[in-house]
């Protein structure tokens, strides 16, 4: 049976290549990183989140590059990756979508397409920075505050703003309300974390069983 049809034939990379397309797909996955961290909307640690683009990014190219010329380590990768159980759970699309990019720029560089793949990921770039321009303004932000408690504790979302708008600026996300609790998310800005202490003790004071949790936007006083 010939060669060809095996996927037996050279697989040899070129390695200035294969250096350059890493360092590329390195380059454009912290941008990623930083229109992520500044255009993004998720709720979680979105700093954090992005740290993974540039793994994710540069590993797709390198395990493109190696397997794009064998059928036979085709074959391999999929048997590899059969017995991988990824049971991380993203709770945003938002997320997903990022990710998705990231993996994007690696086949791309990691198939010889770079020049597809740079104007590529420009276009998208630039679509993720007009559709930012042009969304609807919200509060600037530097937290996400979640109050939760109760039922019996009886909070609203108004008397939980007026208790915010004491300590800083805030504008109400969400609000459930179920027989047995209450829970409300706020977008905040707290100058320091001096304020965000005082906060939480008028919080707190509204009622018995009341918990209060935040996770970081960007830093306070930014």
């Amino acid at each position: 049976m010939p060669n060809n049809l095996l996927g037996n034939q050279d697989a040899s990379i070129a390695l200035p290549v294969l250096a350059g397309n890493l360092i590329l797909a390195a380059v454009l996955s912290l941008i990623l990183s930083v229109a992520y961290v500044r255009f993004g909307r998720a709720l979680s640690n979105r700093r954090r989140f992005a740290q993974n683009f540039l793994l994710l990014a540069v590993t797709t190219t390198l395990i493109i590059s190696i397997v794009k010329s064998s059928v036979a380590l085709s074959l391999g990768l999929v048997g590899a990756l059969s017995i991988v159980r990824f049971r991380a759970a993203i709770k945003e699309p938002e997320e997903l979508v990022f990710l998705f990019l990231a993996i994007s720029v690696g086949l791309g560089l990691g198939a010889g397409q770079t020049w597809v793949t740079l104007v590529a990921f420009g276009v998208i770039l630039g679509i993720i920075t007009i559709q930012h321009l042009f969304r609807r303004k919200t509060i600037a932000s530097n937290l996400f505050l979640t109050i939760s408690g109760p039922a019996a504790a009886n909070l609203t979302p108004t008397q939980i703003e007026k208790v915010l708008q004491e300590h800083g600026v805030a504008g109400l996300q969400r609000y459930d309300a179920t027989p047995d609790a209450v829970e409300a998310t706020f977008r905040v800005v707290f100058p320091d974390t001096a304020r965000l202490d005082q906060c939480q003790q008028r919080l707190r004071e509204l009622g018995e069983g009341i918990r209060v949790s935040y996770v970081a936007e960007r830093e306070l006083g930014d």
